[in-house]
């Protein structure tokens, strides 16, 4: 087993040595070349040609993208050892995009160093080298483009299932994205939301991701180990394929709610590329180094996760299939025993019949007194809590405090907990009626998501 006290020492340097982009009348093929000391890695990307709708696209400007989604893709690898220098040959990078890229990976990885105890402070992080670009930025001239409609990302959750149903007036212009990964189980939810808001095979594009498994291998050989800021990688996956379908926004899910931190005192945040300070940063990013023409914003990002299910549950024939329990994904399930899950069942509880819930979650989640202490984080700003994509502490007390007085007869254990130790009914909360201003949803989108 590798020894994980001196692996920074032992792997100074992460080298993103090449990409390759190939163009043939199947799509278009990526290998990305990666090297951390010995070991090589060689991830792919395919678009099938179905999956590109504009024949006439800029080829140096999506082979740059692609260069770009090379230097994201690598914190899939770079997180094996953390190496405090990332070498980037494949291509140049200036100042502004290595001060982007190191705050990226700080801010994605702190939840990974956190777990696995890496008290490294900013400023010693990593040095991302690369030789630096032609004194202007190259204007790539896309040909007179123009851009129109929405690619939206859908993961299977309630999230995007509002998403889906606040656009169904623009349905025509409206593509669905699915992002593939080899070594993850295919996303049943989410094809089955795609299918019942009204979208066949022919509105959704694929962008399909290999990851190297030797990656796996060294993680079971005692490297480290964790989670990475997946939506990021998402979003630069994103910009690529709307360009390659013409669409001019890029809208994905989170909620306000996901910018609040999990340890209290500290940035750490699980859904840190979920938040706005990502968003805004990506956006500046795209802004810059790719084009204006493409924006990217969350639609959800003005309100909260209590507001989203209120949304949600206007579409109950999305009930039986929506999901988003990492651990029950291999048999597209609620596996009834994590944050997510536990999370989720509050948020419903005061609002769907206990038997419809108990059918979904495979029985009554606050019955179960196992689950007392992922309770607690998420109800108690004085605990960790749980790293998973789940609301706001005062979210989850009001869920409760709802549950609590609304509730006839037997209290289930956890929530009879909640009543005698941390309920106070003379608590108020700003939930229902919750806006957040900080976003950059277009005014138009903002109509459409109040009707909803």
């Amino acid at each position: 087993m590798q020894n994980q006290a001196n692996l920074r020492e032992q792997y100074p340097e992460f080298i993103y040595e090449s990409y390759k982009v190939e163009r043939s009348i199947n799509g278009i093929h990526v290998e990305y070349v990666y090297r951390l000391g010995e070991h090589v890695f060689k991830p792919t990307v395919d678009i099938s040609v179905s999956d590109i709708r504009f024949s006439q696209f800029n080829v140096p400007f999506v082979e740059y993208m692609f260069f770009n989604f090379g230097i994201i893709n690598a914190i899939n690898y770079y997180k094996l050892t953390c190496s405090p220098t990332f070498v980037v040959n494949a291509g140049p990078l200036d100042e502004k995009q290595k001060a982007f890229f190191k705050k990226l990976f700080y801010g994605g990885l702190g939840e990974f160093m956190y777990v696995n105890q890496l008290n490294i402070p900013f400023e010693d992080f990593i040095e991302i080298k690369a030789d630096q670009p032609p004194a202007e930025h190259p204007d790539y001239e896309l040909d007179g483009a123009t851009f129109s409609g929405n690619l939206i990302p859908v993961g299977g959750g309630k999230d995007s299932v509002v998403t889906l149903e606040a656009l169904q007036s623009m349905h025509a212009d409206n593509l669905c994205l699915q992002y593939n990964r080899d070594i993850y189980p295919e996303n049943h939810a989410a094809q089955e939301c795609i299918a019942i808001a009204g979208y066949s095979v022919n509105d959704i594009a694929d962008f399909n991701l290999t990851l190297d498994k030797h990656m796996l291998e060294l993680n079971q050989q005692g490297f480290y180990n964790g989670h990475i800021p997946f939506s990021s990688c998402l979003a630069f996956a994103g910009y690529i394929m709307a360009y390659l379908n013409n669409k001019a926004y890029i809208i994905v899910s989170n909620e306000a709610s996901a910018n609040e931190g999990n340890i209290a005192g500290t940035n750490i945040n699980h859904q840190y590329s979920k938040s706005y300070e990502f968003e805004k940063d990506f956006q500046n990013y795209c802004d810059a180094y790719f084009t204006p023409k493409i924006k990217y914003f969350s639609l959800l990002r003005c309100i909260n996760e209590y507001i989203i299910v209120q949304k949600f549950l206007k579409f109950p024939r999305y009930l039986d299939i929506f999901r988003s329990c990492n651990v029950g994904t291999k048999e597209n399930k609620w596996c009834g025993h994590c944050a997510k899950c536990l999370y989720v069942f509050i948020m419903l509880y005061p609002f769907v019949p206990l038997d419809k819930l108990e059918k979904i979650f495979g029985g009554n989640m606050l019955n179960d007194q196992s689950l007392l202490q992922i309770f607690l984080g998420l109800v108690n700003p004085d605990l960790t809590k749980p790293f998973e994509c789940v609301g706001t502490r005062e979210e989850v007390n009001y869920s409760l405090k709802l549950a609590v007085e609304h509730t006839r007869g037997h209290l289930p254990y956890l929530l009879q907990y909640y009543r005698n130790n941390l309920y106070d009914p003379q608590q108020t909360y700003n939930i229902e009626n919750y806006y957040n201003p900080e976003h950059s949803i277009p005014k138009e989108y903002l109509e459409l998501l109040a009707k909803l």
